[in-house]
């Protein structure tokens, strides 16, 4: 009871929507919105089943209904957004439990598709050869050298960061004296989060050549603006700081094959639509952000960094990393792992000799 004599309010006669609402509620606290976004959106759609199902309270919930849900998402969805969704299911009913508000232990009987892999991921990037044609492209230019599109490449493929980062540096984030870097910050409260908030907070150091194309784009190229909270944006859109799909665009127009060569897919360049502001993303050879990021981390690793420092310079973990970016072909693993061996492990085997 009450210290007014009137009874609170059960937490199993909370509706599915309710309790969904107050989770969310806790989760904003520790998480980005993009991720409260996601969260939100997969859990509209267990809600709406509840409701087709009669399903009025969450005390009602049985093992049983939440074998009926997966076997309902399961042939609608592939197995990746499936377990995706399962998994946020499963939090969702942790923190009921913690309510006391469905039995203990329900979210143990929620099941989690046993993916490999392989099947969790995209193996589309941007392959280390085509980067290089870019690049090459854009340095050697008198036409391109130093514009928005260059300066977005060099920084997406030498820094291996993600879309969010690249939309949050400003002017101030930049060094390109002779020990050129770029330092990422966490800036919630002026929009520009970073997806592990201060965890996210570093410094990357930059090629020379990256460098250089920056100092150019910020001379000759970019727009002198600031963004609605008075910052000055290193990329900059005419009227501020993009928005993520502006990134997402310019991403797609910096990685038209042809602005290195010939149209792989056999169109007219000077007719093809692809090339436009509006379409460059239906080239089968652009790529987005996070398939630059893949491409760079898997260049990365092939040239030898070990896992550790390219998850620190891109801001990952270890295990992300080998389950989601790393999409070297079989030959390039095998290669790689014959250079740690010698690197690492050739002056101990040296040391397995037997002395006299």
């Amino acid at each position: 009871m009450t210290r007014g004599g009137r009874r609170r309010g059960d937490p199993t006669e909370l509706s599915p929507r309710e309790a969904c609402q107050r989770y969310l509620r806790r989760r904003r606290s520790d998480s980005t919105e993009k991720s409260v976004h996601g969260w939100e959106y997969r859990l509209k759609l267990f809600v709406e089943w509840c409701d087709s199902v009669g399903i009025e309270t969450v005390g009602e919930l049985r093992g049983y209904d939440l074998d009926e849900y997966y076997e309902m998402r399961s042939a609608e969805i592939a197995p990746a957004t499936l377990e995706g969704e399962m998994w946020t299911l499963k939090m969702l009913f942790e923190f009921l439990e913690d309510l006391e508000a469905v039995d203990q232990d329900l979210s143990e009987k929620i099941r989690i598709p046993d993916l490999d892999p392989e099947d969790r991921s995209n193996d589309t990037k941007l392959a280390a050869d085509k980067a290089a044609a870019l690049l090459s492209y854009y340095r050697e230019s008198d036409r391109d050298y130093g514009t928005r599109q260059h300066a977005f490449l060099e920084l997406a493929w030498n820094t291996g960061a993600r879309q969010g980062g690249l939309r949050a540096l400003d002017l101030r984030d930049t060094e390109l004296g002779s020990s050129p870097y770029v330092e990422f910050r966490h800036r919630p409260e002026t929009d520009t989060p970073l997806k592990n908030k201060r965890r996210g907070e570093r410094p990357v150091a930059l090629p020379r050549e990256t460098a250089d194309a920056l100092e150019a784009y910020i001379n000759g190229r970019r727009y002198d603006v600031r963004d609605e909270h008075g910052r000055q944006p290193l990329l900059a859109s005419a009227s501020g700081r993009p928005t993520t799909n502006t990134i997402r665009v310019w991403s797609y127009l910096a990685t038209l094959p042809c602005s290195y060569g010939m149209c792989p897919h056999e169109k007219d360049i000077e007719k093809c639509d692809w090339n436009e502001y509006a379409h460059a993303s239906k080239c089968p050879s652009s790529r987005s952000p996070h398939q630059i990021r893949t491409g760079s981390i898997t260049w990365h690793l092939n040239r030898g960094w070990p896992p550790e420092d390219v998850a620190e310079r891109v801001n990952s973990s270890v295990s992300t990393i080998e389950d989601h970016y790393d999409k070297a072909d079989p030959e390039q693993r095998r290669r790689r792992l014959r250079n740690r061996m010698e690197d690492r492990r050739r002056p101990l085997i040296n040391e397995l000799e037997f002395t006299q």
